[in-house]
């Protein structure tokens, strides 16, 4: 598409050996934008090479936790508008129109926009447990700033935001193996970081939260309508809760354990 028909946005990614999912995402996303950005945190694959194909600036930064990671992909773009997406994600045709429909007319009125995430699970659409997913992806840039803890981070904006139609594509997980490895994975970097802002834990929450997270899928969201996937998604969910509050319970123990030693 011709550069003069890009919009006045910049899509920023962040990666790390992401060259099997890359591609799809910057496709998804071909001649929408008038910049790419990635910042990648040391990539050993393809993965610069997937992103300069596609034109993408490039740069290597540290690996420095997911909001500072993302704050950096921020300072680096240089359009009015940023669209923040991950590798593992990708723009439907439908987002990708309704986008291109809000700049028809001049610049939005509103300062961000709302995206719902449609997540492809062990290859199906999964329409009930995790949908919708509604993610603030599309910001004015000049009033945006990631905030929160790791893995918990979010994207704040300030002004007015809305809903727009039109899903963006989210492609998680291999298998159920990597489901489960990356649930323990964020399990303990959500730990970390209530941890470190000082966040304690009793254990009636490792007793009795993971559950409310299990039925909150399962029953609330109708997850059981998705079947057997529904079930793992759910269970995955009481894994991650229980493991979370298990890390604290234990760092909590070991440390009066230390203290109380003669």
């Amino acid at each position: 598409m011709p550069v003069e028909n890009r919009l006045p946005l910049s899509v920023a990614i962040i990666t790390l050996n992401e060259e099997h999912n890359l591609p799809r995402c910057l496709e998804s996303i071909r001649g929408l934008a008038a910049e790419i950005v990635v910042i990648d945190s040391g990539s050993t694959d393809g993965t610069r090479a997937a992103a300069e194909r596609a034109g993408a600036v490039f740069k290597v930064n540290p690996w420095a936790g997911y909001v500072a990671q993302k704050n950096v992909a921020l300072s680096y773009c240089t359009q009015p508008w940023i669209l923040f997406l991950d590798a593992d994600e990708a723009v439907s045709p439908e987002l990708a129109a309704n986008i291109r429909q809000l700049f028809s007319q001049g610049e939005p009125h509103e300062q961000g926009f709302f995206c719902s995430r449609l997540n492809f699970y062990l290859g199906q659409w999964i329409r009930h447990a995790w949908y919708p997913e509604w993610r603030l992806r599309l910001v004015r840039g000049n009033c945006a700033r990631w905030v929160g803890l790791e893995v918990h981070e979010k994207l704040e904006v300030t002004g007015i935001t809305r809903r727009l139609a039109g899903d963006l594509l989210h492609y998680p997980f291999c298998s159920v193996l990597d489901h489960f490895q990356n649930t323990l994975k964020y399990a303990k970097l959500a730990a970390d970081s209530f941890e470190h802002s000082g966040r304690s834990c009793r254990w009636y929450q490792a007793v009795f939260s993971p559950w409310m997270a299990f039925f909150k899928i399962l029953m609330v969201k109708n997850g059981w309508r998705d079947g057997w996937r529904g079930w793992v998604i759910a269970g995955a969910k009481w894994m991650n809760v229980f493991a979370k509050y298990a890390f604290l319970l234990e760092r909590r123990w070991s440390s009066s354990d230390k203290i109380s030693r003669p």
